[in-house]
């Protein structure tokens, strides 16, 4: 067995699978938070999570709580396997003589793996963030707000061609990942689909470096023996408990990370030059408390996210799959 886990393709089949699966689960969470995180003060369209939701099948009916699903469900499979494979990789050449690591060495092992993801997550979340907020942007258009004629300047192309500024004052007509993707790379090539890069990276290491060294000790502690496996049970909370703790911890990263990928602004919302000044004009205009919105939405999308990558990666499922189809070649 210890053979076997050894194997990167198993890593990458676990991590793939686990990410398909969970993402299917909890994504129109994902997007209840998204929404509520480029809220603005006095342009409140969603007053909670669950409030969201209900407005978001009214308006744009059940499929709407899944606009772009489809992105994370084409780059979750390579994101979660390179996060998971990563750590692991790290995890073992990290230990001596197959000793157990120390914290510090854990949490080395995880900023190495938040390192490493950022590749996918990056155009990945960029992609995502315009195709939910899309609809949290035509909802604003439908309420009374005041604005300066100066606002009211029609918005015909499929995304704004700056990063500085985009002002939407006309419903968004549907467009897909790839149009977007497409356009980015148009017209400001490759670093295009990397806008948020820091950002993501500010989130994305710190993250790792508080789950996977608390969900090591966590699952440690349901282990009947030290060389025996945790119970199926154990490992999911284990990884539901690191999860949503890391994410709480991380949500005002998750918010900047969101306000500055989110290329389409509603009237009156402004553009972010860099992490340092959007920090700085959330804590001006909106306050502290403008950094743990969609906390709870964040930590109710990761626990059974990672609860259910940590069941398909301990179970084996990516073993099994190799020791009894064709695919048994790519681990030879």
């Amino acid at each position: 067995m210890a053979q076997q886990q050894n194997s990167l393709p198993a890593k990458l089949i676990n991590g793939g699978i686990a990410g398909i699966v969970g993402v299917t689960c909890v994504f129109p969470i994902d997007l209840a938070k998204t929404r509520l995180q480029n809220q603005r003060p006095g342009q409140q369209v969603y007053k909670s999570m669950m409030d969201c939701l209900v407005k978001t099948v009214r308006s744009e009916g059940f499929f709407g709580m899944y606009r772009g699903a489809a992105v994370n469900l084409t780059l979750v499979t390579p994101e979660k396997a390179i996060k998971l494979a990563a750590n692991d990789f790290f995890r073992q050449h990290l230990s001596k003589n197959g000793k157990g690591l120390t914290v510090f060495k854990e949490m080395l092992a995880g900023c190495g793996a938040g390192m490493c993801q950022v590749v996918v997550t990056t155009p990945m979340e960029m992609l995502k963030i315009q195709l939910q907020d899309a609809g949290r942007l035509a909802a604003q258009q439908q309420k009374p707000v005041m604005m300066s004629t100066t606002k009211l300047v029609a918005t015909n192309t499929v995304l704004c061609r700056s990063f500085n500024s985009c002002t939407v004052s006309s419903a968004p007509r549907a467009v897909s990942a790839t149009q977007i993707a497409k356009e980015l790379f148009h017209t400001h090539g490759i670093q295009g689909l990397y806008k948020g890069l820091g950002a993501t990276l500010i989130r994305d290491v710190p993250f790792s470096i508080v789950y996977f060294p608390l969900f090591a000790n966590l699952n440690r502690l349901g282990k009947p023996s030290p060389d025996a496996a945790s119970p199926f049970y154990w490992a999911f909370m284990s990884g539901c408990v690191a999860g949503s703790t890391a994410a709480v911890a991380v949500n005002p990263c998750d918010v900047v990370k969101t306000r500055l990928q989110s290329l389409n602004k509603g009237s009156a919302e402004e553009a972010y030059s860099g992490v340092v000044d959007c920090v700085s004009k959330i804590m001006r205009k909106e306050g502290p408390s403008a950094f743990l919105k969609g906390a709870g939405c964040r930590a109710l999308v990761i626990a059974p996210l990672f609860g259910i990558a940590q069941v398909m990666y301990f179970a084996g499922v990516g073993e099994y799959i190799l020791d009894n189809t064709p695919l048994n070649l790519l681990s030879a």
